[in-house]
């Protein structure tokens, strides 16, 4: 253990190093003075010194009695670790007040002003001004403030900021595909689909006395050949954006496949048959008509008489074909006392209407509706189903180093019975 005497002799050693304060000073409150505005770093500074001076004299008298052998007295032992205490608040004091003034960038008095304070303030200007009345010119300069921008202007340091690049890419939402579903698969390795349709008949089926001659009957065939179309689109990209992204391929595969399926669907429904379009469902279907002299007086009517207009042509209805908004229509249809005719918030099930499932999709034309015994009525047949190929053939792709995605298939839809598709209105739009 130390002795008593070596360990004051420490402490006074401290206070002899020139940065500690008398007990008598107390040091102000940081940041403030009396009247509470800001403290007067200048005389906190004189006040310093002469407390320093006034150790270090202290603590020279305290050596000497040391190498004499005296002793300290317990008074000046406590005199001693209350200067100490007093030099550690100090220091934390003028530690808060030199990071405020760095935080405003200067020095007590030097706070910011505006370009034109500045201007008024510079010594070269005021030495311009008093002179008497020449020719010539004073040059001003001011510090650029540092800002985010990625001009060339001074002070511009967003080039600085790295992004956080959130890693593969946001793609847009994708329709879900339905119509295809509905409908008869094949498949063909032809360039064309032929077949022989029923286009007439006279039934002229009686019961015939004996030995009379026997009624005949009329039937009337055509032979239809739909051609197989093709459905195509591409994109063009540099060869090294695919080998050094090599996730962007993939990426560009599944939209082109996207884009093929969405045409596809298009074309399946309402292709006119022109040019290299197929001659799709609605084109062929027949006009709805209310049979029996039936009256619909709402939505919910109208679908259940196109499914009774199927059932009277043979050919039993085997769903519907709404675009959204019909549907939501239909399901938030209430009764005179507010409640919900078929819908049901807290039900997840298919949607179905008349016992059929509904199809929603935004391929179809709003307040219309398709229903109809679907895979009776048609069959797609896939020459070449949807693929992607990458080529670099072309010469300009390269002499460019670019290379061609493509995208395509080749399909025929055959409409065998347009009596089982029913097309028709809602009449909500004009």
């Amino acid at each position: 253990m130390k002795h008593p005497n070596i360990m004051a002799a420490s402490s006074l050693a401290a206070l002899a190093m020139g940065a500690v304060v008398s007990p008598e000073y107390a040091p102000p409150e940081f940041g403030r003075k009396d009247g509470g505005e800001e403290p007067d770093i200048k005389q906190l500074s004189r006040d310093l010194k002469a407390a320093t001076d006034k150790v270090k004299e202290f603590a020279e008298d305290a050596k000497g009695r040391f190498e004499k052998g005296e002793k300290l007295s317990t008074d000046a032992k406590e005199k001693a670790d209350e200067a100490l205490v007093k030099f550690n608040e100090l220091s934390a004091t003028m530690t808060e007040i030199e990071q405020k003034l760095a935080r405003r960038g200067g020095s007590e008095g030097n706070d910011r002003k505006s370009v034109g304070a500045q201007f008024i303030d510079d010594a070269a200007v005021k030495a311009f001004m008093d002179r008497a009345p020449s020719k010539g010119s004073v040059s001003f300069a001011t510090k650029a403030i540092i800002t985010s921008l990625t001009t060339d202007a001074n002070g511009s340091a967003g080039d600085l900021i790295i992004p956080d690049r959130v890693s593969g890419i946001v793609a847009p939402p994708e329709r879900r595909m339905t119509v295809r579903d509905l409908i008869t698969p094949g498949r063909t390795g032809s360039n064309s689909i032929q077949f022989v349709q029923e286009t007439g008949f006279t039934n002229s089926a009686a019961p015939t006395a004996e030995t009379a001659q026997k009624p005949q009957s009329e039937l009337k065939f055509d032979l239809k050949t739909l051609p197989v179309a093709t459905i195509a689109h591409w994109v063009q990209a540099s060869k090294q954006i695919l080998s050094d992204a090599p996730m962007l391929q993939s990426y560009v595969d599944g939209r082109l496949r996207y884009g093929l399926a969405y045409a596809e669907e298009l074309q399946l429904l309402k292709g006119d048959g022109s040019g290299a379009n197929l001659l799709g469902m609605i084109p062929q279907a027949t006009g709805y008509s209310a049979p029996g002299g039936l009256v619909a007086d709402n939505m919910l009517d109208q679908l259940r008489y196109a499914m009774l207009q199927a059932v009277l042509a043979e050919y039993p209805a085997t769903g519907h074909i709404l675009h959204p908004i019909d549907w939501a229509r239909i399901e938030t249809m209430k009764d005179g006392e507010g409640r919900y005719i078929i819908g049901n918030p807290t039900n997840g099930a298919t949607p179905t209407l008349w016992r059929l499932p509904v199809v929603e999709t935004p391929a179809m034309t709003v307040d219309k509706f398709l229903t109809g015994a679907f895979k009776l009525a048609c069959q797609l047949f896939d020459r070449e189903d949807a693929n992607v190929e990458i080529s670099t053939e072309d010469r300009d792709n390269f002499i460019k180093n670019l290379v061609t995605i493509r995208g395509e298939e080749r399909a025929a839809l055959a409409v065998y019975r347009p009596e089982a598709l029913i097309y028709g209105d809602f009449g909500f739009v004009a």
